[in-house]
């Protein structure tokens, strides 16, 4: 299909976009987006680009379901949704807690389910990050690739994404036994041994979480004492499953097509050693992605979208729904829920204000 400002991307995925000269492109200035709004480039962008009653950025479970309740509640909606997009189950292997698949579904696929089902009702997508938004007035502006959208509400839903290693091996076998989510995976590794890489609050939950179906869990940490709370720490101390290897770095995860173990390289000392295992769980820690929405929604010290009354952030008409709020859960169906509420709120925004 190709007509007027539609074009087709290479996934077959019908996107809107602005005709921009090469030469207009390249005469972006390049300071704040709240001061490029006032000059004729970025007035001539506006003019371009259509209004919207929601925009949503980000593309997670969060994302996906408040357009698909934003979008059937005949709203016109646009989703930022990133050019990686689809969150963090995009690098799941299979769901088996997302309920409605009684055999499971594989994570990629449910994120593709969730989209079709949005695109159905008519939601908009535009495969690019947001660069800058602007929140200071409405309608709120959102700069995604070449173009500035307009929009009466905004639902922020850029979740967050774990910390990794920054091993090779870590990435290679994602998903064939190096995971970050206990709660998702844990069943997957019945009676086998499990490492979990850290020592704070994340790293003793993902190891309570693990004993409930493994034989054993080894938790790596740097240190020699533990950063968790005082509760957790008593629980994996007198656990019989758990047991800790202090002042240790995971090194290398080894395995070619699944984890077989970790080479370990002391913190205190010249030393290497190879630890036997069938899984490794990193838990270092989750980073919020709003580095975006900084100076233009409240963000609490971690940089985390400080919500109020469930959905709502320090702006008016900006909503919130997701792990880029909620550091506590960080389950995919907690991120749905969280997507209709901000949907449902979001119209009830709308319609109080039109």
């Amino acid at each position: 299909m190709k007509n007027g400002n539609w074009k087709t991307t290479k996934n077959t995925t019908i996107v809107k976009h602005s005709e921009l000269s090469e030469q207009t492109t390249k005469a972006a200035p390049k300071n704040s987006l709240t001061q490029k709004i006032h000059s004729p480039f970025w007035k001539t962008l506006l003019r371009q680009s259509a209004m919207y009653d929601v925009i949503i950025i980000g593309s997670g479970p969060a994302g996906l379901t408040a357009a698909i309740y934003t979008s059937r509640a005949r709203l016109k909606t646009l989703v930022v949704s990133g050019v990686t997009w689809g969150g963090q189950l995009m690098l799941t292997a299979e769901v088996e807690n997302f309920p409605g698949f009684k055999d499971g579904i594989l994570g990629p696929e449910l994120m593709d389910n969730l989209y079709k089902q949005a695109e159905r009702f008519g939601a908009e997508f535009q495969f690019e990050d947001a660069a800058e938004v602007d929140f200071s007035t409405r309608p709120f502006k959102v700069k995604a690739g070449n173009n500035v959208y307009e929009g009466q509400s905004v639902i922020v839903a850029t979740g967050a994404s774990p910390k990794w290693l920054g091993l090779e091996s870590e990435q290679r076998l994602r998903g064939r036994g190096v995971s970050v989510c206990a709660t998702c995976d844990a069943a997957f590794f019945r009676n086998k041994v499990a490492v979990v890489v850290g020592g704070g609050d994340t790293a003793l939950q993902e190891a309570l979480e693990l004993v409930r179906f493994v034989s054993q869990v080894k938790i790596v940490h740097r240190r020699n004492q533990l950063r968790a709370s005082k509760v957790l720490q008593e629980r994996a101390l007198k656990n019989p499953k758990i047991q800790f290897v202090w002042n240790s770095t995971v090194h290398e995860i080894l395995g070619e097509n699944k984890v077989e173990g970790v080479r370990l390289k002391r913190t205190d000392m010249d030393e290497e050693t190879t630890l036997k295992c069938d899984a490794v769980f990193v838990a270092v820690g989750h980073e919020p992605s709003t580095q975006v929405f900084r100076g233009q929604v409240e963000l609490d010290e971690k940089g985390y979208v400080v919500v109020k009354d469930e959905t709502r952030t320090s702006v008016e008409g900006v909503f919130v729904a997701g792990d880029v709020h909620d550091y506590r859960y960080k389950q995919a169906i907690t991120a749905a829920g969280a997507g209709c509420k901000a949907a449902l709120d979001a119209q009830r925004f709308l319609e109080e204000t039109s």
